[in-house]
């Protein structure tokens, strides 16, 4: 049995890791940490997990961290930097899903994020998350950088495009929508119901701090530099990403059968769902599962060719593919704890 620790338990985030956790049939949650909410019963919280989780919110205590064989940081961004050298040096193993460690370059970090990274020299131990393209590196990781939510379905939906060399690298364009949880949980004028209801809207048009971590993705995948156009939406809904991808072919894409190259690339992922020619993905039909469903087209035969991706942000975005590298990193089997089918309605 895993043993594990949960920094940050009182997030959107947090709250489907240990929804997904405490059921899961080879680990146990044995502290969940939160300055905030300490010496609260996490089901007073969260009354979903009743019957479930027993435990309280403590105060982030390393020695108890220490004693996990895994920790996960639920937490915002600059947090898990300042606490994961230590944790690494006891033999802890971590998951963090914050941006802390996804970006490889130190400064470049810093350009998105504001501030200077607190240990730049822990990014080059740090695997990164995407099992559909790391799984045996993930396998042997002391850090993994679980990947943000829009960079997962977008590379997805990328990836057989590139390694292909199916399309021009440096004319890619993403145009994604959110559910509003992807925001997180903290109170903000901008998410209420009544501010984001019956609209929709773009932002971080001008750069998103996504952007470097999709680039340094995908680049990696092509083999050289790429460039691609980000635009975030805000959809009102709870849960949910739809990704809309768009590639200008290259004279090698030209006439290729892109169903047969995605499903073929596919084939073996058991979370990632090439659905059925002339099928697209709707959000609905991944709410609440660890899957990424797919569809390719090449609209009246021309150079374009579009790919459609969904997830749910908090699942396969988030907590769900933190869950899916743990079972990795410790042996068990990849779908153990998140082989479960969406829900409808």
């Amino acid at each position: 049995m895993v043993s594990v620790g949960v920094v940050g338990g009182t997030g959107y985030t947090g709250a489907e890791l240990l929804r997904l956790l405490v059921s899961h049939p080879d680990a146990s949650v044995v502290t969940i940490t939160s300055r905030a909410e300490a010496g609260r019963r996490v089901d007073d919280l969260f009354p979903n997990l009743r019957s479930y989780c027993d435990l309280s919110f403590s105060d982030p205590d390393s020695e108890a961290l220490a004693g996990c064989d895994v920790v996960f940081f639920a937490t915002p961004h600059n947090v898990a930097m300042h606490s994961v050298p230590a944790l690494l040096a006891r033999g802890t193993r971590v998951i963090d899903l914050s941006a802390d460690f996804r970006i490889r370059d130190a400064q470049l970090w810093s350009r998105w994020y504001g501030e200077l990274h607190a240990c730049p020299e822990v990014l080059g131990q740090a695997v990164y998350g995407l099992p559909e393209r790391f799984r045996e590196q993930i396998r042997h990781a002391r850090l993994v950088a679980c990947p943000g939510c829009y960079p997962t379905a977008i590379q997805l939906g990328f990836l057989p495009l590139l390694q292909g060399g199916l399309v021009d690298a440096q004319r890619l364009i993403a145009n994604a929508a959110s559910g509003v949880s992807g925001a997180g949980r903290q109170a903000s004028v901008a998410n209420l119901l009544s501010e984001v209801s019956d609209s929709f809207k773009a932002y971080g048009v001008a750069g998103h701090r996504h952007l470097p971590e999709i680039e340094q993705g995908l680049a990696d995948a092509a083999g050289g530099p790429v460039a691609v156009t980000f635009v975030p939406h805000l959809v009102p809904m709870v849960r949910g990403i739809h990704a809309t991808l768009y590639g200008t072919l290259s004279e090698q894409g030209r006439g290729v059968d892109m169903q047969s190259v995605f499903e073929r690339y596919f084939a073996e992922e058991p979370f990632v769902d090439v659905l059925p020619a002339g099928q697209y993905p709707q959000t609905r039909a991944v709410r609440g599962s660890n899957r990424c469903q797919l569809a390719v087209t090449v609209p009246q035969g021309r150079d374009v060719v579009v790919v459609t991706a969904v997830e749910d942000n908090l699942v396969k975005g988030a907590a769900g593919q933190a869950i899916q590298n743990m079972n990795l990193m410790f042996g068990l089997a990849e779908t153990a704890g998140l082989d479960r089918p969406a829900l409808l309605p």
